[in-house]
């Protein structure tokens, strides 16, 4: 498929042709992939972030309106118990720029696990160092998620300003060097921001495949109304019709577009679709999804890690959404995923 195919899709809007393009890309799944929906547990380690992305809800300017915390050790540890107990494969350390959590606290919880449990390891920590990446990969870090969010330059730092005193650092070289270390890379995108063309989208779908991603995570932009661009401020304008929507719609062509590309990747139904609608999180699986992130984060931090405001899963007993989330599994005709879950393009180069 080529960028002007690719452009015509995201255009589309006859709902036959749209369902045709689901079909196959759920037939394209199934062949690549499988019918298991692998369960990762999430668990967001900090809200502490010295970014000012200009959507997000727990960026640094927001240090002001919102409490701030920073998980312990026991806290993370049990956490990874509750995912060996769910029967997940995969536990996701994810939290803001927070450099309070230091390499070596990471490591220190990374060789726990490693040491205590069979699960595999992804970690989302932002933009660190190299001598910090290969440490926890050595001490048996398994992936690595970096959004690049966008391929555009100049949208790019529209929404993520450099830090005061640094400069942009490129995403897609870090992205190359976490694959050399010997990580299985993710990254991803927003669907929606204010300014993303069709055409600038159709680029992010292509570098996805040019990429050579293992792990590609793909959700609508939902902006926090506390902040810039939620306010609607120095938003880039371009033609209203050639502006992609932020709908649920629109994200289930991208991820369609993006399995029957990238065949071989673990794609994930995420929260931010399932945040526009109860049943979101079947509707990303429907079409080329086959990855979903139970958040087994503490209560009493869920609802201060609102990078978007209503995030489905602040009020969700971990315990009882794990019963729900299988029981909604199977009543689609898929099956619960086992073991680690590896990305098949991961495995097979290895």
């Amino acid at each position: 498929m080529n960028k002007t195919e690719i452009i015509q899709w995201l255009q589309e809007r006859d709902q036959a042709k749209l369902a045709e393009l689901f079909l196959q890309a759920d037939k394209v799944r199934k062949e690549s992939v499988g019918e298991a929906v692998h369960l990762r547990g999430l668990i967001e380690a900090s809200n502490i972030c010295s970014r000012q992305c200009r959507y997000c809800g727990i960026n640094a300017d927001q240090g002001h309106s919102i409490p701030r915390y920073r998980m312990n050790l026991d806290e993370m540890k049990h956490c990874a118990l509750l995912a060996q107990e769910y029967g997940y494969g995969t536990i996701v350390v994810q939290a803001g720029e927070d450099y309070g959590l230091t390499g070596a606290f990471i490591t220190d919880f990374i060789k726990w696990v490693k040491a205590n449990t069979p699960l595999a390891i992804t970690l989302s920590l932002g933009e660190r160092s190299e001598a910090e990446f290969r440490d926890w990969h050595e001490a048996g870090a398994d992936r690595y998620l970096l959004r690049f969010e966008t391929s555009d330059t100049a949208l790019y730092q529209n929404i993520h300003p450099p830090v005061k005193g640094q400069k942009h650092h490129d995403r897609f070289e870090i992205l190359k060097q976490l694959k050399g270390i010997g990580y299985e890379t993710g990254s991803g995108v927003m669907v929606g921001i204010p300014g993303q063309s069709y055409d600038i989208l159709a680029n992010d779908i292509l570098s996805f495949q040019n990429l050579g991603l293992h792990m590609i995570g793909i959700g609508p932009y939902i902006p926090h109304p506390d902040t810039s661009l939620g306010k609607g401020e120095n938003i880039i304008e371009i033609p209203a019709s050639e502006q992609v929507p932020n709908n649920q719609m629109m994200t289930c062509i991208v991820l369609a577009l993006t399995r029957i590309l990238c065949p071989e990747t673990n794609l994930p139904s995420t929260t931010a679709l399932s945040t526009l609608s109860d049943e979101g999180r079947e509707q990303g699986l429907n079409c080329g999804g086959n990855v979903i992130m139970p958040n087994l984060t503490p209560i009493k931090y869920r609802k201060l890690y609102e990078i978007y405001p209503a995030k489905s899963c602040i009020k969700e007993d971990a315990d009882m959404f794990n019963k729900q989330i299988k029981d909604r599994i199977e009543a689609i005709g898929r099956t619960v995923g086992t073991g680690r879950g590896d990305s098949v393009k991961f495995t097979n180069k290895c």
